[in-house]
């Protein structure tokens, strides 16, 4: 199956918005909770830093604005946002869903002949 891997994510329920950021493991994030001297950059997966739209942690995640940053964590600069929520978030591990689609529409039934 195509795309089936699995995705760490780290959920943080703010006051106004719900926060997610992408990490490597749940073994990296674990291990980083128990020694902060280890980088980030061995933990976090993709420096970008999501939010889901007050829809808990299923969202639909966008990018989270300066201006939300600001107002959540009182500082827009990432690695402050990324520790604040690596260290007040929960972790959770879900597999991805296989892409869905059509492999060739140009046989079968969908193209009329």
């Amino acid at each position: 199956m195509r795309g089936n891997d699995q995705q760490t994510k780290v959920h943080y329920k703010g006051k106004e918005d719900d926060f997610i950021i992408f990490v490597d493991s749940a073994d990296a994030f674990k291990e980083w909770k128990k020694d902060s001297s280890i980088p980030l950059a061995q933990v976090v997966s993709g420096w970008k830093v999501f939010h889901t739209n007050k829809q808990g942690n299923q969202g639909i995640l966008d990018g989270a604005s300066n201006a939300q940053l600001e107002n959540e964590f009182g500082s827009s600069k990432e690695e402050d946002v990324v520790k604040a929520i690596l260290e007040k978030g929960d972790v959770q591990e879900v597999d991805a869903k296989e892409r869905q689609g059509d492999k060739n529409i140009t046989k079968g039934p969908s193209i009329a002949h």
